[in-house]
């Protein structure tokens, strides 16, 4: 896939659109943080924060970066924002209905990776963006951009269960395809953690499909009926 512009021109857009949209990284990088808080409390009312700030961070992603700014130097940006905004509205949609759709924490695998996969979006990601030589003002940060949010979103995604994940994970599977071509192509260094995060996620979601089969086909045999 070849790139419809340089990354001198791809730095530039970060550098103009942070200036012009701060001091929202704070507020989204606050949000974010309470809504990890939010995962481990518990509360149903919790639950729907975190899931409503999940939309609200996609949306502002969608409409202010790919729609308003990206679109000056590549045509794709407003499919790209669709798919964002469309996100968005799963979240919200999810966060308001009456769906099963929770967290769930617990010592395995698909828990550590979530917490991990969300530290790095928080924390890790942007200290590598500022010894690859962005700056602090001049790279993807938390939030109002696409990839670090989207590393965050797959760790939350990890610590969900219900329906509703499988049809979340989407989008964001999805762009973790597409930021690795952007991280290999333009050399972003952070975002080579994006298509790891995919990665897992899609492993995780593999096995628990493979599970929910197995459940079902065990409570049909002979021996389940018995039991029940």
């Amino acid at each position: 896939m070849t790139l419809p512009f340089r990354i001198e021109a791809f730095l530039q857009l970060f550098a103009d659109y942070n200036t012009v949209i701060w001091p929202a990284q704070i507020i989204a990088l606050a949000l974010g943080m309470v809504s990890l808080v939010a995962v481990f409390v518990g509360h149903a009312n919790a639950r729907r924060f975190a899931v409503a700030a999940l939309g609200v961070l996609w949306a502002f992603t969608g409409i202010g970066y790919h729609l308003v700014f990206f679109s000056r130097i590549n045509p794709v940006a407003p499919v790209f924002a669709g798919f964002f905004i469309v996100q968005a509205l799963l979240f919200l949609a999810c966060a308001v209905g009456p769906g099963d759709l929770r967290f769930q924490l617990g010592r395995d695998v698909r828990t550590g990776a979530g917490l991990v996969t969300i530290f790095y979006a928080l924390a890790i990601y942007p200290v590598l963006g500022l010894f690859a030589g962005h700056g602090l003002m001049a790279g993807p940060m938390f939030g109002v951009t696409p990839c670090p949010t989207t590393i965050f979103t797959l760790g939350m995604l990890l610590l969900m269960r219900g329906a509703w994940v499988i049809p979340l994970s989407v989008v964001p599977l999805l762009w973790s395809l597409v930021g690795m071509a952007a991280a290999v192509q333009l050399g972003i260094a952070e975002d080579l953690g994006l298509p790891v995060a995919g990665l897992v996620l899609f492993g995780a979601l593999g096995i628990a499909i493979l599970r929910h089969g197995r459940g079902r086909a065990g409570n049909h045999s002979p021996r389940a009926k018995g039991l029940s």
